[in-house]
């Protein structure tokens, strides 16, 4: 454990000044410029290879900060695929692919963060857990109309979800 320390600490500072930074990259002021806040909860989940310890009600509540530069930051707290509790907390980058005439918004979202509570028997579920935290990154592909927002993650090779959200 004492050989982890040093990165312990470095992973928690990138964790708390990537936000800072990510928000502060617009020319218009050095200060966090909030463009809007998203609320997400899940709708579905599948697994790709089912299994019977696998669940799929994940009870999902995010909450993201993004800014006018579509740099985000975010947690999530959820119960993985094993019924145990976890938080995901990280940053990522909003991707427009495309709006229709209709005002909706099509777009691509990577995230890459820590995500905490694969535990016990099922800590070597995800790569790199040896402490029971390990690195994540998801991609997904979203649309967005007025307020609304709706995104597909995928979770690795294990599975998908389907949220949905509100801006504020």
């Amino acid at each position: 454990m004492r050989h982890l320390r040093p990165w312990m600490g470095w992973l928690a500072g990138l964790l708390f000044c990537m936000p800072a930074y990510a928000f502060s990259l617009s020319d218009r002021s050095p200060a966090l410029e909030l463009d809007h806040t998203l609320v997400q909860t899940s709708l579905y989940t599948r697994h790709f290879s089912p299994d019977p310890e696998h669940t799929n009600q994940q009870d999902l509540i995010s909450i993201e900060l993004h800014n006018p530069d579509r740099w985000l930051a975010g947690a999530a707290w959820f119960k993985n695929s094993f019924d145990q509790p976890t938080w995901y907390a990280y940053m990522g980058r909003e991707f427009p692919l495309w709006q229709t005439s209709q005002g909706i918004n099509v777009r691509a979202k990577l995230t890459g963060g820590l995500l905490r509570g694969y535990k016990g028997e099922f800590r070597d579920k995800i790569p790199f857990n040896r402490y029971e935290v390990a690195p994540a990154a998801l991609p997904s592909i979203g649309v967005q109309w007025g307020r609304f927002e709706s995104d597909l993650i995928v979770f690795g090779t294990a599975g998908m979800m389907v949220t949905a959200g509100v801006r504020f």
